[in-house]
This record gives structure tokens, C-alpha cells and sequence, in this order.
């Protein structure tokens, strides 16, 4: 018996269940994978590489990224290395902002051997920003601000509004 996968997003439900605790087919991808091509493809466009670029430089098509975007196509670990070499992040950063509240392997397997599986919840605390245009030019406007005093002072006063 597997364990249904229920994930947030911004708020929005995200799950890999038809609704009655059934798995989707093997064609849904999976929400953390959905998640790290996400934030590949938003440290990909904050450098201003294109697919193509960031797959000759790990020796895969561009499509594959395409699909590594879209959350369709797992990343094994050496790729998830390669690639934040390429991008200049540690691996943890495609992970940033996923946070699962979930049990580990060995209590999931318990539950699910004595009947008592229940969802998993995890929480996507970045939201819908990440993925919008204002902010990829808020971040590049704000890396080309040169006097690095400047930017601190710029980021205290975001803060600061945020707080009020």
C-alpha cells in the first residue's frame, strides 16, 4: 500500500492522489521534482543561461532540462551535482523553500504495513513569486546596485516595509 503524497503550494493543493487516495499514474510528476525544476529554472534565468547552454555544459540534450524543469524527469544525484556547479549554488539550493513536515521511510512503512497510512504534508513556502517576471528583475536589478553597502541598506528598507 503506498503512502498518498499531499503537498502545498502557495496555498494551493498538491497531491499525487485522484482525490480517493489512489495514485495518479506514473505520468503525474511529483511535487518535490516539480520543485527542483523550478528552482533550476529560475537560477538558470537569473544567470541568463539558456537550456541549451546549461545542458552542453553536463552533456545532455537541452530537452532533457526541459523536461528536468518541468518536474517530468527525475534528477539522479550526480546531475543535481553537476548542475549546481554549473549554476554556482550548492545542491541544497534547488531544495530551498521545501519544507516537509513529512515521517521518515521507516515510520511510513510502519504505517502503511498496519492500515494507518496518512497523508504527508509538506509546505512550499516560497510561492507563485518565485515564478513571476518581477521578480527574476527585481533580483538582477538589485545584483547590478555596485556599492555593496548600498544593497544591504536597499534590503534593510524591504524588510523594514515588510514588517510595518
Amino acid at each position: 500500500m503506498e503512502i498518498p503524497v499531499v503537498l502545498t503550494y502557495n496555498g494551493t493543493l498538491i497531491d499525487n492522489t485522484d482525490g480517493n487516495g489512489s495514485n495518479l499514474s506514473a505520468n503525474t510528476p511529483d511535487p518535490v521534482d516539480v520543485h527542483v525544476g523550478r528552482r533550476l529554472r529560475l537560477r538558470r534565468e537569473i544567470l541568463r543561461l539558456s537550456q541549451e547552454q546549461v545542458a552542453n555544459a553536463i552533456g545532455v540534450t537541452f530537452q532533457q532540462i526541459q523536461k528536468y524543469e518541468q518536474g517530468r524527469n527525475r534528477i539522479s544525484s550526480s546531475r543535481l551535482f553537476d548542475i549546481s556547479n554549473v549554476l554556482g549554488v550548492p545542491v541544497t539550493y534547488l531544495f530551498q523553500d521545501l519544507v516537509a513536515t513529512e515521517t521518515t521511510a521507516r515510520e511510513r512503512k510502519a504505517a502503511s504495513v498496519g492500515g494507518m497510512a496518512e497523508a504527508i504534508i509538506a509546505d512550499f513556502d516560497a510561492g507563485e513569486a518565485i515564478d513571476r517576471t518581477e521578480t527574476l528583475e527585481l533580483v538582477r536589478s538589485f545584483w547590478r546596485i555596485p556599492n555593496p553597502r548600498a544593497r544591504q541598506e536597499l534590503l534593510g528598507l524591504v524588510k523594514l516595509l515588510v514588517d510595518k
